[in-house]
Formats: structure tokens, C-alpha cells, sequence
């Protein structure tokens, strides 16, 4: 039985002590933690996900097959979504039987809003000085911010880090940090462009306090233009860890992260951020903001 790990596009033959080792900590009974943080098993997410699978469950390793490459290629797409869905298709199937053109515009439709309610994994750092996306998106502000009144953060500035959701952006959000959610504060509001800087106060939002291992955080919800329906499963008082899905934001939008002042942030406007990896700030350290090149 050979076994393979897919990296950066090419095929990577483990070398026989690694794969004698992993085999001999399986009929050790090794626990599953220990053998997903084997250098042969610590891929980025699309590596072994069926050796990943197995050792979450207690099953032995076994060799992926093209069975398991197909399955893999799909995302997962969160419950939120299935009613829209549904709509969506039932729709297509009506206007199809009326005009072949409207059933072809409608299917795309279908495909696109599968496509938004889309819930992949990610693979989130676990470091208390670090914070990382809330979402998917482009950073579209970095600086000095007051937080809104509702959160009851004061009125003097936070480090204000912003990313902003296009309709064709993963919209699950997830925790930029771990803590306590000490308070969640929903406020009706306008529907501006969620792009402009007065959206912050403005538009209805949805806001998370957190209590962390550096201070208190918060993770603000922004409805956007086309957005019209916030939606948080996370409950005051309970914990939440770092890069944990707590809600999602329907059909374009932004999540603004307001942060200590001695968070350094490593990140720069104009730049792509994935939910729950790409890191936004550090604390403590000799971390520096970083310079950019656009090319």
C-alpha cells in the first residue's frame, strides 16, 4: 500500500521511515492528535483529508482513492443556504417551462447563490497573539476608529481593521480571536455601500465583544447594499475559539475587527483575506506593520 500527500500541485512520495513510523503508531493505538501532528500528516487543508477523516473517527489509515480526490473537490455548503436554494431552482424549473433563455439564467443563478452559501474548512493558526479574518475578502480600511456606542467600548479609538465581502465572497464568519463573548448588540440601520467608511456607523450591523487572553475585542457584522439579513448563532456568555463560525451575512457586506492599541497589524488595504487564516494583527513581540508591493 503506498501512500502520497499532494503539495503545491505535485505528487510527493513520503520516504519509507516516515510511512513506517505512522504505520507502527496506529497498531500502537496512538491517538489521533498525536498522528495528525506528524510531519507526515501536517499537510495545508486539502492534504490526506481521508487519512484526516480516519483519524478523527479512530479508523485505520488507509490509501486515498479517486473516489475520495472527486469528493473532496466539493465544499461543503452550510444549511443557512438550502431554503434559497431550493427557491432558487424551483424558480429556474417555472421560468424553464415558459422559456429555455429564462431557464438558462436561472440556472446560474442556482449555481451562484450554491456557490455563496459555500462552507469550506480552513486551517486557523492557534496562537493567542495572533488575530486573524473574521472573512473572506479585500481589507478595505486599517487605522484609528471608534467603535460604535452600542458595544459599550468607550469613545476613545481602537485599531480599526476592516474586510469587505463581495457577493461572490465565502460570507460565514468566524472568530478573529478566542474568548468569552461578554456582550452581542444588534442595531437597525441604513443600507449604504458597505465599501464606504460611513457604512461603519450607518448601516445595520451586528456586534460581538469579546474578552480574550489581550484584552477586550470586538467583531462588528455590517449589512451591505445588496445585504439585508445578519444572522449570528453565537450567545453572550458563552466561549468561542479562535476561527470558529459564529454567523454569516446574506448577499455582499463587511465585518469591521476593532482591536487594542497595541495590536500591530499585518495586513494592508487592498489586500485578499481568507476566513480564519490570514493573519490581520499580532500582539506582543517585535512585530512591525509590514510594507506592501502591489504587482
Amino acid at each position: 500500500m503506498t501512500t502520497f500527500r499532494w503539495l503545491r500541485g505535485r505528487v510527493v512520495q513520503p520516504r519509507t521511515d516516515e510511512i513506517t513510523r505512522v504505520r507502527h503508531s496506529v497498531r500502537k493505538s496512538a491517538t489521533p492528535h498525536s498522528l495528525t501532528h506528524s510531519p507526515l500528516l501536517r499537510c495545508r487543508e486539502g492534504g490526506f483529508p481521508l487519512l484526516r477523516r480516519n483519524l478523527k473517527q479512530g479508523l485505520p489509515l488507509s490509501p486515498m482513492t479517486l473516489l475520495d480526490s472527486v469528493k473532496n473537490t466539493f465544499v461543503p455548503i452550510h444549511r443557512e443556504g438550502y431554503p434559497f436554494i431550493a427557491a432558487f431552482a424551483a424558480a429556474t424549473l417555472f421560468l424553464g417551462y415558459f422559456s429555455s433563455i429564462l431557464f438558462w439564467i436561472g440556472l446560474i443563478l442556482t449555481a451562484w447563490c450554491i456557490y455563496f452559501y459555500r462552507d469550506p474548512e480552513r486551517v486557523t493558526p492557534i496562537d493567542d497573539r495572533l488575530v486573524v479574518s473574521p472573512a473572506d475578502g479585500v481589507i478595505s480600511a486599517v487605522g484609528p476608529a471608534v467603535p460604535p456606542s452600542e458595544l459599550g467600548l468607550g469613545s476613545g479609538e481602537m485599531t480599526r481593521i476592516s474586510v469587505f465581502m463581495n457577493v461572490f465572497s465565502c460570507h460565514i464568519n468566524r472568530a478573529p480571536v478566542r474568548g468569552r463573548i461578554t456582550r452581542i448588540e444588534h442595531k437597525p440601520g441604513k443600507f449604504l455601500n458597505a465599501e464606504l467608511d460611513k457604512a461603519s456607523a450607518e448601516n445595520e450591523r451586528n456586534g460581538l465583544v469579546i474578552d480574550s487572553p489581550n484584552g477586550t475585542i470586538a467583531a462588528v457584522q455590517i449589512a451591505g447594499l445588496v445585504a439585508r439579513r445578519i444572522v449570528c448563532w453565537a450567545e453572550t456568555g458563552g466561549s468561542i475559539a479562535i476561527g470558529e463560525r459564529f454567523g454569516l451575512i446574506r448577499f455582499g457586506s463587511r465585518v469591521d475587527v476593532f482591536l487594542p492599541s497595541n495590536a500591530v497589524p499585518r495586513v494592508a488595504v487592498g489586500q485578499t483575506a481568507v476566513g480564519g487564516e490570514t493573519v490581520l494583527a499580532e500582539f506582543g513581540g517585535t512585530a512591525v506593520t509590514p510594507l506592501v508591493r502591489i504587482s
